[in-house]
């Protein structure tokens, strides 16, 4: 796995990336990897609280934990706790309708005959659909904030492209972008 280690407010010493990397090292064995995976990890400093965001970009899908803790060692435990959570949970889905196998082939998509049998919480209970207007993106915030809802879909009318824009968690918002315009 390639590491890729970036301190934000916070110099990564000798320390912190062997700490990393010995961490992470364990949780290779969970996966099919070789060394063209990429694993990046943002140690960020705060006022009073460390924050440790880890990105694997799995070929299957990229794995991601972010946890803030007063201490940066601590974070980088929660962190990797949450990560392996994630995997156990998509193991156990994949395990219900495939049989046992390791969690680097139950989470190689391509290698399932059948998708796994959805839980009763993970069934879709509504489906909506409706016209996308074409909008700003202050009119959408407008809308979002009206309807009392954490995100909201629109058409960017700037350049025809399918638009989701979001409450962040620490403040402010974002937008999610599809990267091909509507034809």
């Amino acid at each position: 796995m390639k590491y890729q280690i970036i301190g934000k407010n916070i110099k990564i010493t000798d320390g912190i990336s062997s700490a990393v990397k010995k961490k992470l090292g364990k949780m290779e064995k969970y996966f099919l990897i070789n060394d063209d995976v990429e694993c990046r990890v943002v140690c960020s400093a705060h006022e009073r609280d460390q924050k440790i965001e880890i990105t694997i970009f799995l070929p299957q899908m990229p794995m991601r934990a972010e946890v803030k803790n007063e201490d940066l060692y601590a974070a980088l435990d929660l962190a990797i706790d949450k990560l392996e959570g994630q995997m156990r949970k998509i193991k156990t889905r994949m395990d219900r309708s495939n049989g046992k196998m390791g969690l680097g082939e139950a989470i190689d998509f391509d290698l399932l005959a059948e998708e796994a049998e959805p839980e009763e919480k993970d069934v879709v209970v509504r489906a909506k659909s409706y016209y996308l207007q074409g909008m700003k993106i202050d009119e959408a915030i407008t809308r979002m904030e009206a309807l009392g809802h954490d995100f909201f879909l629109y058409l960017d009318e700037e350049d025809d492209r399918i638009s989701v824009v979001y409450n962040r968690r620490d403040g402010g918002y974002g937008v999610i972008q599809a990267e091909n315009p509507i034809k």
